[in-house]
């Protein structure tokens, strides 16, 4: 099953029936989803009250359970420009007002070492000029060995993304980065979070239609390339919200 679309004056096809999903589960293990920003373990519990339990197991018709969470610390999630603006704008209405599939490429990265941090610079986009700068961007970095799936980011210093990185970005169109680190900036940066304001020019130049996708995970046998990204995201007011992104192979 192929689905049609023309980007840049041609008809590309993409495979609807090889899916690549970079999306990572929440759940209330601990151990079972990413966490970041040092936040606890996300929290689902049954509903009880005076004669109910929302608990098949304790005796209860249904299982009814609150789920306490936070978008940006356990999991994958997209976030908007209101995730640094006073006014909490938030991410839903841009996938109700516009579409919610992209021409994507996807690049894998070795941050590069300076001092204490691993940085990813600009140059690390060179070979998106052959590709042709899609809508969309997924960055896979390396090693990419699959404890990033229930890796507890806190206080890890993980590698970020320089201001260049993203104004290189922003020159060329891209409206969407899709990354397997818990954060485009520094974990400790006094607040600056320059990488942000880079990519949706504030304070300037806003870009309210544009995302950053964080805590993806992309699995070794996806290659570099080409793809369809839809990129689903739940119906939440709110700067950030989980997201399933899954990309689509081109056919040749």
């Amino acid at each position: 099953m192929v689905c049609e679309f023309i980007w840049r004056g041609k008809t590309h096809r993409a495979k609807l029936d090889e899916p690549v999903d970079l999306s990572l589960s929440l759940a209330a293990n601990g151990e079972s989803n990413p966490s970041a920003w040092y936040v606890e373990s996300p929290i689902m519990e049954p509903v009880r009250g005076e004669g109910f339990v929302g608990e098949v197991a304790s005796g209860g018709s249904v299982n009814f359970r609150n789920v306490t969470f936070n978008p940006h610390g356990h999991g994958t999630h997209t976030e908007c420009l209101g995730h640094i603006t006073e006014k909490i704008h938030p991410v839903d209405p841009l996938f109700r007002d516009q579409r919610a599939h992209f021409p994507c490429a996807l690049i894998t990265i070795t941050p590069e070492s300076q001092g204490e941090d691993l940085v990813i610079d600009k140059q690390a986009l060179d070979g998106l000029e052959a590709l042709g700068w899609p809508t969309a961007l997924v960055v896979r970095t390396l090693p990419n060995d699959i404890s990033k799936q229930h890796r507890n980011w806190s206080n890890s210093n993980p590698a970020y993304f320089t201001v260049e990185f993203m104004n290189h970005l922003v020159e060329h169109g891209v409206e969407h980065i899709l990354v397997d680190l818990p954060s485009v900036d520094r974990e400790v940066d006094g607040g600056r979070l320059e990488a942000h304001h880079a990519f949706w020019g504030l304070p300037n130049d806003p870009r309210p239609g544009c995302t950053i996708t964080e805590l993806v995970y992309v699995p070794e046998n996806a290659p570099d390339g080409m793809y369809l990204l839809h990129l689903g995201v739940a119906p939440f007011m709110n700067d950030a919200s989980p997201s399933r992104p899954v990309l689509f192979p081109l056919e040749a």
